[in-house]
């Protein structure tokens, strides 16, 4: 038989939902077998199903509440209990949706959410299609580790609306579902709830690097470096995206470090400039948001040729002057004995 009672529970955790059941009835002939369920589900309107074998007799995970969900489950008997062939019993099915309120068009519209540095949640959105100014909206988040659903606190608002959130500090939170709700309200008519997940680690926008700095370490070959975004992430998170120009030329590169070397064109060059901008790479996280570019940094290509070579030149200068100085003073000596032995012998 299938196992009874199966059902989706929703806990109020805006898309986390328990799947549950019980045992079959018939399971007296053999207690000494060890019961395996197989479990199906996914949102209504997905191509696939995600498939779970478990002993348990509950299984917990995230859903789109946007949509609704369906789930079946059967027992399984192992061929050691059933004289040499799996068992499987029919399945039990089970469907969980939230009863939609308004039109789409009210829900809110291009809900944008970025963690700032990998410290500071932003939530921001735009009204609904078509609300009226009595409509104001409301959001609720929870990612495990919370005992309930939260609400904003921090609301940013525009003509008294409601149109993005300020997160608090959120201890514990990265690596994991974060779901969010917004949802509104309107004298005038009911307000579509709208659903949200994602990780936060995925929607990190670090701060541009800083401190840009350039050395010339050959003729053609100038190395590029700069300083470390400030903040908690790591510096083996980030990724760089840099922007060479070299007169009208354009040249985009990447690098893990915060350095790369670059190659002039031509000796004729003019004017070099770059700029870099970070993200977090995929080492830790799926995903994520390019910082603002840094500031740029430019110098005249010829002035740098013009001081390098000065720096050859004056040593060699320097040796060439002493050289002849030196010189010069052997030579003043050597011409003054002829002098000297002439006035001797006529004095005598």
């Amino acid at each position: 038989n299938p196992p009874q009672d199966f059902e989706i529970v929703d806990p109020g955790y805006l898309g986390y939902l328990y799947l549950q059941w019980q045992p079959p009835l018939s399971l007296d002939n053999f207690k000494e077998c060890t019961v395996e369920y197989e479990l199906k589900y996914r949102n209504i309107g997905s191509e696939t199903w995600t498939t779970i074998i478990t002993k348990n007799l509950h299984y917990k995970d995230g859903f789109d509440l946007n949509k609704g969900i369906e789930a079946k489950i059967h027992t399984l008997l192992p061929w050691q209990c059933t004289n040499g062939s799996e068992v499987q019993s029919s399945w039990a099915e089970a469907t969980y949706w939230i009863s939609p309120q308004g039109i789409p068009e009210t829900k809110v519209q291009d809900m944008d959410c970025v963690y700032y540095n990998w410290q500071y949640l932003l939530c921001s959105w735009k009204p609904g299609i078509g609300v009226l100014l009595d409509t104001n909206y409301n959001l609720f988040y929870w990612y495990e580790g919370l005992d309930h659903a939260l609400q904003c606190v921090d609301y940013i608002k525009v003509d008294g609306q409601n149109i993005g959130c300020r997160f608090p500090y959120l201890e514990s939170s990265d690596y994991k579902d974060f779901y969010i709700c917004v949802n509104g309200s309107s004298d005038t008519k009911p307000i579509r709830s709208s659903y949200f997940t994602f990780q936060l680690q995925n929607i990190v926008k670090p701060l541009p690097p800083v401190c840009l700095t350039c050395t010339q370490e050959s003729l053609y070959e100038i190395k590029l470096k700069w300083s470390i975004p400030l903040g908690p992430i790591p510096a083996r998170c980030f990724v760089y995206e840099i922007e060479i120009r070299e007169d009208d030329t354009t040249l985009v590169t990447t690098t893990v470090e915060n350095e790369t070397y670059t190659l002039k064109i031509t000796n004729e060059t003019r004017q070099l400039c770059f700029v870099v901008r970070s993200k977090v790479n995929i080492y830790c996280s799926d995903d994520g948001i390019w910082s603002e570019w840094s500031d740029k940094q430019c110098w005249e290509v010829e002035e740098l040729l013009k001081k390098t070579l000065l720096l050859f030149l004056l040593p060699f200068g320097f040796i060439l002057i002493l050289v002849i100085f030196v010189t010069g003073l052997l030579l003043c000596k050597r011409d003054s004995y002829p002098k000297m032995i002439p006035e001797f012998f006529c004095d005598r």
